[in-house]
């Protein structure tokens, strides 16, 4: 397994936090200190209005905006696949489903920016070490990282015999050989967190105003859990950020103070070893990625030295775009390659390497103009 580490280093009024696996830096990611991210909160809150036309609503959370919830994320889930992404929602009618002033318990599934407020749905999640405990799902689904059939199944059967009555869950990828005890403690601390969640709720059911139920503990909070699994190791440059993680977040955790190198610095040019170098940049639409093959000019045949760059371009472009947390359409123009064999090798060594990344990822093909496309689901969900 893997050694983790994750570093944090706290700058004015933000936060950064460089995350290493055997000492290579693979992952990094900053938040601003006066707008910590909302991602996973729970809230108690007030129906506001009720949008008919857009099926949809807002909710008043007691945040700066007020959040958006669609009647997909109202009705239970339909599927274990798919959600509720492909169901016919005109079958339903939002205004018979919540209410004007009515309170709600919402999870924020998407985070406010600048121009809309959060995104919320009453599809609980909390996640644990191991498994998500979903409170309102009943179907069970298995991380696709998990490729083994026999250990699918023996998760699924484990999961089956500790979840609550009418819950559902996600395997996590990190439950993957894990000891069956690991796997109950994990679902029996999830279960009480749910417990107090609920007991809250009742508590706050006469309030007036929106309540934030549970917090997430911003970015922090989720990459400790994400990473936790792993053996972790957590270096602040702080005590004050040493008290806040083990005040709010874990106080079992290890947590030791030294001075953190700041590793923020992205440039667009990345030189590879070879002598070739890529260029990264974001556009509105998607990421173009350029392959070049610099001072590398090689000791065979052209074609055997394009494909060295590309091949070890490969190689980085899926480091980069896992440390830099790049989602959505990304368009890589590589060296021309006249073999189709040379492009499917290339292909291949990219399919091989996103296979470490937490994310999805999906390679599709090479276009007509020798454009590799892909697409990746930001960790963070912006």
């Amino acid at each position: 397994m893997n050694k983790t580490k994750i570093e944090i280093k706290k700058i004015e009024n933000e936060v950064k936090i460089f995350i290493y696996q055997n000492e290579e830096l693979i992952e990094y990611y900053k938040e601003d200190i006066n707008k910590k991210r909302l991602e996973g909160n729970i809230y108690l809150g007030i129906v506001k209005d009720v949008l008919k036309g857009m099926q949809s609503a807002f909710i008043d959370i007691g945040e700066e905006k007020n959040a958006l919830i669609h009647i997909k994320d109202i009705i239970p889930k339909q599927s274990n696949v798919t959600g509720n992404v492909n169901i016919d929602v005109e079958q339903y009618q939002i205004q018979k489903l919540v209410k004007p002033k009515e309170k709600i318990l919402v999870q924020i599934k998407r985070d406010c920016d600048d121009k809309k407020g959060s995104r919320v749905t009453k599809d609980i999640k909390l996640t644990g070490k191991y498994i998500v405990l979903m409170p309102f799902t009943e179907f069970i689904t298995v991380s696709l990282k998990i490729e083994d059939k026999n250990e699918r199944d023996r998760l699924i059967k484990i999961v089956k015999k500790y979840l609550p009555k009418g819950s559902g869950a996600i395997i996590r990828t990190s439950s993957n050989s894990i000891e069956e005890d690991k796997i109950k403690s994990d679902i029996e601390e999830l279960k009480n967190l749910w417990k107090k969640i609920l007991d809250e709720k009742e508590k706050n059911e006469k309030r007036e105003k929106p309540i934030k139920i549970y917090d997430n503990n911003g970015l922090i909070g989720k990459l400790i859990t994400d990473f936790e699994p792993m053996g972790l190791e957590i270096v602040a440059d702080s005590e004050e950020t040493k008290k806040y993680i083990l005040n709010e977040i874990n106080q079992d955790l290890k947590v030791s103070v030294k001075d953190v190198k700041d590793m923020s610095e992205m440039p667009r040019k990345v030189w590879l070893n070879c002598g070739g170098f890529i260029t990264i940049d974001k556009c509105e639409a998607l990421t173009a990625i350029d392959v070049n093959s610099g001072r590398f000019t090689g000791k065979s045949e052209l074609e055997d030295t394009v494909l060295k760059v590309n091949l070890e371009a490969t190689k980085e472009i899926a480091r980069q775009i896992k440390l830099r947390d790049i989602g959505g359409i990304i368009i890589i123009d590589y060296i021309d390659m006249e073999k189709e064999k040379d492009r499917n090798k290339v292909k291949e060594t990219m399919l091989e390497e996103i296979k470490n990344d937490r994310s999805k990822v999906q390679v599709l093909e090479f276009t007509k103009l020798g454009l590799l496309e892909m697409t990746r689901k930001h960790i963070l969900g912006r």
